[in-house]
């Protein structure tokens, strides 16, 4: 098969991490079981799919996992461990595998040091954030001197849902549902909290197609105007368009249509969810998302490839 797609919404599970969860009791990451991983299993999954290039991520439940008892050191250095595991794996396979950093949140200072060292040093193509972080949502006040700091250098970030604070609904899967409502919050705050008017520099991905952003973005916007504030329907519907989208299990006819008809041209992008989507599960919506009928030739390769060469140029 060809390989042309860039698939920004890939994960990395290394192994110190892993065995880091575990003996904090995490055996599972918002009910989807810890799957195995290796750079040789991405790659494997790459060339089954057509994917040129894949940038890495450490997903939920990220560097701190123990609400009651936060520890800014350790996650200060899981973050370091796994930053420096997919920059190795980087620099082993340079045209094909790129990462995004873990940056420890919700501690801001040593998030901004992470990202730091994380482009300077690391050669990062963009960070991961987590929608809420210990159960504070990005957009907090207390955020801004990251941002800034990510603004500065024009950075991707990758916005990926994790445990919603509060418990899980019964017999419904976090992953399956809680995940969409999460990035969605994530989302809101940060189109609230003007993050994305002050620094429109900023590349925020939206993982699984922004959650339920466009199709609820007529409706999320209805606060937004009763809490005044002199921002118009129009400029908080292109607040909410300024995010990028990648269509990590969500290549689908039913999630298409709406994602296609709100999002920006060239703000779509490819994603899979490996490991955490198995090969059957990204055959599937790879298949689907070929298969779009609404999309043209130049449509599908803006999709596969263009639109992320344009936020990633080193691999254009």
């Amino acid at each position: 098969m060809t390989r042309r797609r860039i698939d920004v919404h890939h994960h990395a599970i290394p192994a110190p991490y892993a065995q880091w969860l575990r003996a904090k009791g995490v055996a599972d990451a918002s009910g989807r079981a810890l799957p195995e991983w290796s750079p040789e299993s991405s790659l494997a999954v790459m060339d089954a799919n057509g994917i040129a290039t894949a940038i890495l991520s450490v997903s939920a439940p990220g560097v701190h996992v123990d609400p009651e008892k936060r520890d800014d050191a350790e996650g200060r250095a899981m973050a370091r461990t796994v930053n420096e595991i997919l920059a190795d794996t980087a620099r082993v396979h340079p045209d094909r595998i790129g990462f995004y950093a873990s940056l420890p949140m919700p501690d801001v200072e040593g998030a901004i040091a992470e990202a730091r060292h994380a482009f300077d040093v690391l050669g990062a193509d963009g960070v991961i954030l987590l929608a809420n972080a210990l159960g504070r949502y990005l957009g907090d006040p207390e955020d801004e001197p990251l941002f800034e700091e990510l603004a500065r250098r024009n950075a991707v970030v990758l916005v990926h849902p994790t445990m919603l604070p509060g418990p899980p609904a019964e017999g419904i899967p976090p992953f399956a549902a809680d995940f969409l409502l999460d990035t969605t919050r994530a989302a809101y705050r940060l189109v609230r909290a003007g993050v994305v008017r002050r620094h429109p520099n900023l590349k925020i991905i939206l993982s699984h197609a922004g959650g339920f952003v466009p199709y609820a973005s007529h409706r999320l916007m209805l606060p937004l105007i009763f809490e005044g504030g002199g921002r118009t329907p129009a400029d908080l519907l292109e607040d909410f368009q300024s995010f990028y989208f990648d269509t990590a299990l969500s290549g689908s006819p039913a999630a298409l249509p709406s994602l296609l008809a709100f999002a920006k041209p060239g703000h779509v992008l490819f994603g899979s969810d490996h490991p955490f989507a198995p090969p059957p599960v990204i055959d599937y919506f790879t298949k689907q998302l070929d298969a779009y009928g609404a999309l043209d030739a130049a449509g599908h390769a803006a999709i596969d490839r263009a639109n992320a060469a344009a936020l990633f140029p080193r691999f254009a």
